[in-house]
């Protein structure tokens, strides 16, 4: 009997283990009836999300914690979970190249709507290849570049603008992307062709070419996020598609976006106060993503690698770099914690220098998503590392 008891109590037990793994497999859970559910593409665009959906909206993050998205592709379950899902957010600019196939392969009586939140955002052309067709292979009809960034994956993002896009107007421009009686007409192309006047050109940051006489195709970058000033309409696509699924929570949906565009016009001042005073102005990273950014306070990014963090460097750009480190005085070269510091820490060696942690929030270690990490924690301590590094 004893034994027989035993026996009983150890199943309930292995059972709730098996449940509570099968529930972790996704850092956010799977689709919850009765409710807006929202299917996220990475860390950034789900934090905004979840404040901005608060109790109204089941979030769902496709990328798993403690991984790097550009190299990341879709599994079978998250085609049926966004199936049945209401919304469907994406980065767009080049960052998830899956997605035009993804959105094809979605059942046919989907209902979901796909909005592409960098919208109205001016975004950076760069030079380099990005490793892996993250950055421009996939071409973004809904962000049209007039003007390059001289930009080699070595080194720096010359980025353009023209002064006419005030971001307040740009946040209506989402994208359905799968109406999937217009997908097979289409060819997965899941941007809408209307937004390409509003993408015309970009503002030149004044970053430096490497001129190394090498010929580079042009990508977009994607790293649009990086920026406050960015995440500011992002945020706002966020919202807006929010309410345009589920009206009844407008309310909601509103008051909770307004605390958190509270959060990011603080932080976008700090960035503008504190930087700006700084005397340095360059700084060194692993990988080309700090272009907006650099962009927006004034700094001049020389990146080891291209848009992508796997992209090889070759040897004369390290050698490159270190000149360039010590001709202006750069004490430290920024790495990245979700991928490796092998070759940031190579140049540091190579020029003389120290090395800090400069974060492209693309996702969290495990062990910051155990600290209760998020956009903005992380956002601080990058803001502290550049004046740390730029004083």
């Amino acid at each position: 009997m004893k034994r027989q008891k035993k026996a009983t109590w150890m199943s309930a037990i292995l059972l709730t283990i098996i449940l509570a793994i099968t529930g972790c497999g996704n850092s956010s859970g799977g689709i919850v009836e009765g409710k807006v559910n929202v299917i996220t593409t990475f860390y950034p665009i789900y934090e905004f999300a979840k404040e901005i959906g608060g109790e109204d909206a089941n979030v769902i993050s496709l990328l798993p914690t403690g991984v790097e998205p550009h190299d990341w592709t879709p599994k079978s379950q998250d085609i049926l979970n966004t199936s049945k899902a209401q919304l469907f957010l994406y980065n767009g600019a080049g960052l998830e190249g899956w997605v035009p196939g993804f959105l094809k392969g979605l059942n046919k009586d989907s209902e979901v709507k796909a909005v592409e939140v960098s919208q109205g955002i001016q975004l950076i052309n760069a030079e380099g290849d990005d490793g892996h067709n993250h950055g421009g292979a996939v071409e973004d009809p809904g962000h049209e570049e007039d003007n390059h960034a001289h930009d080699d994956h070595a080194h720096d993002d010359h980025q353009h603008e023209t002064g006419d896009h005030a971001h307040e107007d740009e946040h209506d421009h989402e994208h359905e992307g799968h109406d999937h009686a217009h997908e097979e007409e289409h060819a997965g192309d899941d941007h809408s062709h209307e937004a390409e006047a509003d993408h015309a050109a970009e503002e030149d940051t004044g970053a430096d070419t490497s001129g190394d006489g090498h010929n580079h195709s042009h990508h977009t970058d994607p790293h649009t996020w990086v920026s406050p000033k960015s995440a500011l309409i992002m945020a706002e696509n966020i919202k807006n598609s929010l309410i345009e699924v589920d009206p009844a929570n407008k309310e909601g949906y509103e008051q909770r976006f307004e605390a958190l565009q509270q959060k990011l016009i603080k932080l976008d001042q700090d960035f503008e106060t504190e930087l700006s005073g700084l005397p340095k102005k360059d700084i060194v990273v692993s990988h080309q993503a700090f272009g907006y950014l650099a962009r927006d306070y004034g700094l001049t990014q020389h990146a080891i690698m291209g848009l992508s963090p796997d992209a090889e460097p070759r040897a004369q750009d390290i050698v490159k770099l270190a000149n360039i480190v010590r001709d202006n005085q750069i004490r430290y070269v920024f790495f990245e914690e979700l991928v490796s510091d092998k070759i940031a820490k190579m140049l540091a060696s190579e020029a003389g220098v120290d090395t800090l942690v400069l974060n492209p929030v693309e996702g969290l270690t495990k062990e910051q998503a155990e600290r209760g990490e998020n956009y903005f924690t992380l956002m601080e301590k990058n803001l502290q590392n550049l004046k740390k590094a730029l004083q």
